[in-house]
């Protein structure tokens, strides 16, 4: 049985004399242990399509399946999952670490011995046993993150909705949160990630989900994104910086500009129209880049000309 089976999901919103087609007709399936990276820009839909999975808005048409049970027809469902959401309002600040795993152990209706054995075990294995009775106010914002998993995960759900996971985090505490993930995935949990920070999305995604005006443009392994999609991408490097008309004309092709000194095109034809333009500036470099999540990201994006919902 599938932890996810999402199935022509459709929503649509009214805006004054119109309608506004917010999803139509996504599909999605996640294995238990699988991490599928759920990625899109603002207002592609990505939003609304969380919250009917999460049972907090209803869906026009089309079905859901947690754990093999609909979450808007059977609200057991939502005991099999957990949620981050991103921001600060995964926990009460003026309660300690014990204190909400215990609060919300007692929401999710878990006995108080199974509350006390799992908040030790959770507390230990993220390294959060040394601030049990310190305030959440007062611990540092990645062992707020943290603190915020084991929370979602108190009650051993088998889908994880993580929201911007690693969003405002330092090296460090971002490290530790990817741990963490990849340990939760391999003990059988799914995970269903948002994030903006796609060089995250690579490294942890088992596949990789993009949604662009309401619908799924795309669905692969990350690695078979970049083949499919990525051309040839290249980096001019300058001698000179760059003067602000040529910075106002390169992006018209499509290229972005890192800085005021280095160009990035993502094949040849953009090549040589971007060559065209910075004659006759000196060139330091031009070398061909090994492509990434982010440049499929982008090529999807920037090719749909329809407005986002």
């Amino acid at each position: 049985m599938l932890a996810l089976e999402v199935s022509q999901l459709t929503k649509r919103y009214r805006t004054g004399r119109q309608w506004l087609e917010a999803l139509r007709g996504i599909s999605l399936t996640l294995a238990h242990g699988e991490v599928l990276a759920f990625l899109g820009p603002n207002g592609a839909g990505k939003t609304t399509a969380i919250k009917a999975i999460a049972g907090l808005i209803v869906p026009d048409a089309g079905q859901i399946r947690i754990d093999g049970r609909d979450p808007h027809r059977q609200p057991a469902a939502l005991s099999q999952l957990g949620a981050v959401l991103e921001g600060n309002r995964n926990l009460y600040w003026r309660l300690t670490a014990q204190e909400n795993l215990v609060y919300f152990g007692a929401l999710k209706g878990l006995p108080a011995a199974t509350v006390r054995r799992r908040s030790a075990e959770l507390l230990t294995r993220f390294g959060l046993t040394a601030k049990r009775d310190t305030l959440v106010q007062a611990l540092s914002r990645g062992m707020q993150q943290k603190l915020a998993i084991a929370v979602a995960i108190l009650h051993q759900p088998q889908l994880l909705l993580l929201d911007e996971p690693t969003l405002g985090l330092d090296v460090e505490a971002t490290q530790a949160v990817k741990g963490l993930v990849r340990e939760i995935a391999a003990a059988g949990c799914a995970i269903l990630l948002t994030t903006h920070q796609l060089d995250i999305a690579e490294e942890l995604a088992d596949r990789v989900a993009i949604i662009q005006n309401g619908a799924i443009a795309a669905e692969a392994t990350p690695q078979e994104l970049i083949a499919q999609f990525a051309g040839s991408a290249y980096l001019i490097e300058l001698a000179a910086p760059l003067d602000s008309h040529r910075q106002e004309k390169l992006p018209l092709l499509g290229a972005r500009l890192k800085g005021d000194r280095q160009v990035w095109v993502s094949d040849t034809a953009q090549l040589y129209s971007a060559l065209a333009i910075l004659e006759p500036l000196p060139l330091a470099r031009v070398r061909k880049e090994r492509s990434s999540l982010t440049d499929v990201f982008l090529t999807l994006v920037q090719s749909s000309s329809a407005p986002d919902t």
